[in-house]
């Protein structure tokens, strides 16, 4: 099990991170989320022993992760990290980057390794091919690969699928997902991708300015987000006497209570998405067609059970 006991961290004398916990067992997947400046990527930073921690631990079944400090060679065997920019070789094939650190002695093991991470990044087809021909998306599939290679028992994630086309990503996410739980290797997203969580994260840290904002299970997040910021992570909301509603909550009914004039209609393929005020308020509200604007209507706001 991870354990990171009340870290702070700062950049000369601006504190990035202060207080932060938590825990993530084995096989587990932990989505960290926040706006772009909250810390996300120095948190793993620190957990992956690059940076040393101002105040606070950090340990991996009771064995302490140590920094530059303590530790001449950053990182550590049982773990890997894949940051934003990619660690390959571009004069090397990609077969080569992702067996980089696999022993030769027994070369036919080596070779399936090799194939079965090319099939959960679906690069069969670029086995032989030079890593500086690669586009930036079949990069980051590549690295994600050569992390896997000795299959660490943690594995760090610093927005994984940023490189990658709609086209590819939807099936990239539940090989790797699937393929992560199927190895019980236990994983750390950084991400502002909800999609990277919804389906697959077993539990959520939520960042805001360096400090935890809120933590749990991905489900129980969503259905009780309790901030508005949370709410903007998983989707279009509004703010209701006080109460946070999700788009989908809120219909057109005649013993609405609330009435809005519509603003904007937007096309989500299923539906409208309806863009309306109530006062100086804006309300979100989904609708199988559209509404003309400046149209009043009658809106019912209900929580899901």
């Amino acid at each position: 099990m991870l354990c990171v006991e009340n870290i702070c961290f700062g950049y000369a004398n601006n504190r990035t991170l202060s207080a932060i916990s938590l825990e993530v067992k084995r096989g587990e997947y932990l989505a960290v989320v926040g706006e772009s400046g909250s810390g996300k990527s120095t948190l793993l930073k620190l957990i992956y022993g690059e940076y040393d921690v101002d105040s606070g631990s950090i340990t991996w079944d009771q064995n302490a992760i140590l920094g530059p400090k303590d530790k001449l060679v950053v990182g550590h065997d049982f773990m890997k990290y894949v940051a934003q920019e990619f660690d390959l070789m571009p004069y090397t094939s990609v077969a080569e980057n992702i067996g980089t650190h696999l022993s030769n002695f027994y070369p036919k093991e080596k070779e399936k390794r090799i194939q079965e991470l090319l099939a959960v990044v679906e690069l069969e087809d670029y086995h032989s091919t030079k890593v500086k021909h690669l586009s930036g998306g079949q990069k980051q599939r590549v690295a994600l690969a050569k992390a896997l290679a000795k299959q660490p028992e943690i594995l760090l994630l610093d927005e994984p699928f940023s490189h990658i086309d709609n086209f590819k990503k939807q099936a990239l996410r539940k090989n790797l997902f699937h393929f992560l739980k199927s190895k019980h290797i236990a994983c750390i997203v950084a991400t502002h991708d909800k999609n990277d969580v919804l389906s697959f994260a077993d539990q959520m840290l939520v960042i805001h300015n360096g400090k935890t904002l809120l933590e749990g299970s991905t489900k129980d997040l969503y259905k009780n987000p309790k901030f508005p910021l949370v709410a903007a992570f998983f989707s279009e909301y509004s703010l209701i006497e006080g109460d946070i509603y999700y788009a989908h909550q809120i219909k057109i009914s005649e013993k609405g209570t609330i009435k809005a004039q519509v603003k904007h209609c937007y096309f989500k393929g299923t539906h409208f998405m309806i863009e309306a005020e109530f006062g100086a308020e804006k309300i979100f509200f989904i609708h199988p067609s559209s509404i003309k604007i400046n149209e009043e209507v009658l809106l019912w706001a209900k929580k899901d059970v």
